[in-house]
């Protein structure tokens, strides 16, 4: 049986809907839809697509170190964003982190997220590589 370790970062949100951060059960990892929101509650790089991108793959970094894993273990990105005509923008950040590593991707325009301000967001899943 494989241990399940849950990754909170305490927000009210994941004891008001029930979710984890990240969620690691054995090898595999995956990484909630992550916006671009602080530990304080704010919008980061509002009217900014290329801001939020690399804010929200900073904060799933973050979440993936703490299930002990890394960007490198990515397998798959899925992007949703509120205007696709700024594809090439996310694009070009989420290029940025994950150029070399080159996980499956999908990106897709949605018609909104959980604010206005909000106008990316990304979850991931990995698969913990074993080195060495």
């Amino acid at each position: 049986m494989n241990n399940r370790q849950n990754i909170t970062t305490g927000t009210q949100w994941e004891e008001i809907v029930g979710y984890s951060r990240a969620v690691r059960v054995g090898d595999w990892v995956s990484v909630s839809g992550t916006t671009a929101v602080d530990e304080t509650g704010a919008v980061v790089g509002v009217g900014d697509m290329g801001a939020q991108t690399r804010f929200i793959i900073q904060k799933i970094e973050k979440a993936l170190i703490a299930c002990g894993a890394s960007l490198s273990d990515v397998i798959r990105t899925r992007i949703f964003v509120t205007d696709i005509s700024q594809w090439e923008t996310v694009g070009r950040v989420h290029g940025e982190f994950f150029g070399a590593i080159k996980p499956a991707s999908t990106m897709v325009e949605i018609k909104a997220l959980i604010s206005p301000e909000l106008l990316v967001e990304i979850e991931v899943d990995a698969i913990v590589s074993h080195k060495g």
